[in-house]
């Protein structure tokens, strides 16, 4: 099946590169381009893509605005593609915490038209396309209370010594969610999000901002204190950790895991390893299957293991993947998870 694509976006030469670049594609169509929000608005009415791919930094309606309307009026799938700026970075994590599911980076597409990115935002935009989202203002189902009750009882009755949280398509909307309901002196956290390592610093910072805990890209060898959340930095570094009385994150090189590097699954297997049942494991929206071995390893090690139920999720691959292993002990929307975190009770 045909991926029909809208492209919004306000330079005639970066129009031409994304349409000359998705014209090469036999499985998608660039349907419309439009050089502005009110074009593109016109155009998603009568067209209804697939997917969008939009810029950030337009004259007249900036593309976060635009955003929030197209989330409101007719969620769709969004590829934000960003310039290369701190501040084009930082719009493009707030970008995603409204619900952008991707984002592509314009210094990817080499210096011309004919340069090829290795169908980095081709792949981009069919992952995108598989993306359904639930009815705006519809309610979650409700997760029957007996099962989390039931479930609830097998986990960790003490304040877990740490946390890790696996995340990917729609993650760093759900990721502020879930920090959101955290307190301030949260036990350490450890993040693996599926981004690019371009934006890695600024979503961080957009999360530092809306949430109690203090939120950081992680380094090697820094210790995990409480009250912090460390999330990976997204560049060719698996995340971990390592200590016995102290902890501490480990980065390191390595081939991919699961399809991904860094790895949810790589994370979730270390904790496992070196915290055992003193640990809270949670994963997040995201296509794939990464995190659900590892969480599973959790499980199997006493720890308290969480999936973010169907109905909230952007993408239910990777916590589905980990429910038919049997890794998650509880699953919950996301405003209920950090609840099934910090206490036994459901």
């Amino acid at each position: 099946m045909t991926i029909r694509v809208v492209i919004v976006e306000d330079s005639p030469t970066m129009r031409a590169i994304l349409m000359n670049r998705l014209s090469k594609e036999p499985d998608i169509e660039v349907v419309a381009a439009a050089a502005n929000a009110a074009e593109g608005r016109q155009m998603i009415r009568e067209l209804d893509p697939d997917v969008v791919t939009l810029d950030v930094e337009m004259p007249g309606m900036n593309g976060l605005d635009f955003l929030e309307k197209i989330m409101q009026l007719r969620p769709t799938p969004v590829i934000i593609v960003s310039g290369a700026t701190q501040q084009g970075n930082d719009t493009t994590a707030r970008a995603l915490a409204l619900g952008a599911v991707d984002c592509y980076a314009k210094s990817e597409m080499g210096q011309g038209m004919t340069l090829e990115d290795s169908g980095r935002l081709a792949n981009m935009i069919r992952s995108a396309s598989k993306v359904r989202f639930a009815p705006r203002g519809a309610p979650a189902p409700a997760v029957p209370t007996s099962r989390i009750a039931s479930q609830a009882r097998l986990s960790i009755a003490d304040r877990p010594r740490l946390i890790a949280i696996g995340s990917s398509t729609g993650g760093v909307e759900a990721l502020q969610i879930l920090l959101s309901d955290f307190p301030a002196d949260c036990p350490p956290t450890l993040i693996v999000q599926h981004i690019n390592e371009r934006f890695a610093p600024a979503v961080a910072r957009t999360l530092d901002q809306n949430c109690p805990p203090r939120i950081q890209l992680a380094e090697s060898d820094m210790p995990l204190r409480e009250g912090n959340v460390y999330l990976a930095p997204g560049d060719d570094r698996h995340l971990g950790i390592g200590g016995t009385t102290s902890l501490h994150a480990k980065l390191r090189r390595g081939e991919a895991v699961s399809g991904h590097l860094p790895s949810v699954d790589v994370l979730f297997s270390s904790v496992a390893e070196v915290v055992g049942a003193q640990a809270v494991g949670i994963l997040l929206t995201g296509m794939g299957s990464d995190g659900a071995k590892g969480l599973l390893a959790m499980a199997q090690k006493g720890a308290r293991t969480i999936a973010q139920d169907e109905a909230t999720c952007t993408v239910f691959g990777m916590p589905r993947a980990a429910i038919s292993l049997g890794a998650a002990k509880v699953v919950a929307p996301i405003g209920h998870i950090a609840r099934h975190a910090f206490s036994k009770a459901a």
